[in-house]
């Protein structure tokens, strides 16, 4: 069996070394001096110490990179063309961040899964950090700066957003501050974080939910009509409700600020001469759900919000607020785009 270099303490000139571009040693013998000097020549010109390309008009993969280094190339490493396709490219990983945080830490602390889990889902490429799949256990990461994925879903990684649900009560303003002393969103916020923003608002005598965060950016898409955030309400109406009102209000009724219509209609229970239904649109003009079933014939006795996009009322009380979890932030992000 042939080896490479000096193993054992043989001639590292002659055999093996030959065929990878070196002087060979039989052309020593047969040229004596003169042929060392031309050795030390053809070494100089075939790529050894003295520079050149060993592999030049022999290796295709080194006539890529004509009269430079072989091993090095400013855009793709050079590969063997029997194991790569001539169009094959890497994906560069350009998102470490020179003394950042760990990503698998990050993950960690954003409450994805514990660390070694997060280590397994960044090994299974099921994590992006800028839109770039990283395998790398050790990657550094800005958790403030840079968009962090996990199975497609963004993870909220900087401990500087927060983000609330508030079920707000009957009789409170939708305004963090209010001049003439009425109980306003402020009264029930105050000691959470600063500069928070409330996402959308509720007439004054309207219940359920909002929203609040300190990321400017989601809470303008949540809010704006082009991306379509579903709203989802329970009204109070006098009874019965007519069976083919849904129709009515699908197909929209002119408003004095213009037509006006909403995704979905339903009853969902009729009492003597009540009913409690369900509306669901995803504009947010002022008074849209009592003007709309007024306008049908329905007055509003009660009405509160249930759902704002993915993020649910559920069992919060009135005047209550609680963290928005891991899952309902990524939602968030989701159903906005981000």
């Amino acid at each position: 069996m042939q080896t490479i270099g000096r193993i054992g303490g043989g001639n590292d000139r002659g055999g093996s070394r030959g065929r990878f571009g070196k002087d060979s040693s039989r052309r020593e013998l047969r040229g004596g001096a003169g042929a060392s000097r031309g050795g030390d020549q053809a070494r100089t010109s075939s790529g050894g110490r003295g520079g050149g390309n060993p592999a030049a008009g022999r290796n295709p993969v080194a006539n890529r990179n004509p009269g430079g280094n072989p091993f090095k190339s400013s855009r793709q490493p050079l590969r063997d063309p029997d194991f790569y396709d001539e169009d094959y490219t890497d994906e560069r990983d350009t998102t470490e961040v020179p003394g950042g945080e760990r990503l698998q830490k990050v993950l960690a602390q954003a409450g994805v899964a514990s660390r070694r889990a997060c280590e397994e889902m960044i090994g299974d490429g099921r994590v992006t950090v800028d839109g770039q799949v990283v395998r790398r256990f050790g990657a550094r990461v800005d958790p403030v700066k840079q968009v962090i994925h996990v199975d497609g879903k963004r993870i909220p990684t900087s401990s500087e957003l927060v983000y609330y649900a508030l079920n707000k009560p009957i009789g409170v303003v939708s305004t963090m501050d209010d001049p003439d002393g009425r109980p306003c969103l402020q009264d029930f916020v105050q000691d959470l974080a600063p500069r928070l923003f409330h996402v959308g608002r509720l007439d004054t005598e309207t219940e359920g939910l909002l929203l609040f965060t300190n990321d400017g950016e989601l809470a303008h898409r949540l809010t704006h009509p082009s991306y379509g955030v579903r709203k989802k309400y329970w009204a109070k109406v006098p009874g019965p409700v007519p069976r083919d009102l849904h129709r009515v209000l699908r197909k929209g009724i002119e408003l004095e600020d213009g037509l006006a219509k909403v995704d979905e209609f339903h009853i969902v229970q009729e009492h003597g001469q009540q009913a409690l239904v369900e509306v669901v649109l995803h504009e947010g003009r002022k008074h849209i759900v009592r003007r709309l079933l007024e306008s049908s014939g329905h007055r509003v006795i009660d009405l509160a919000r249930i759902e704002f996009g993915p993020v649910k009322l559920g069992r919060l009380k009135p005047g209550t607020v609680r963290t928005l979890t891991l899952q309902e932030v990524g939602d968030l992000y989701a159903a906005v785009g981000l």
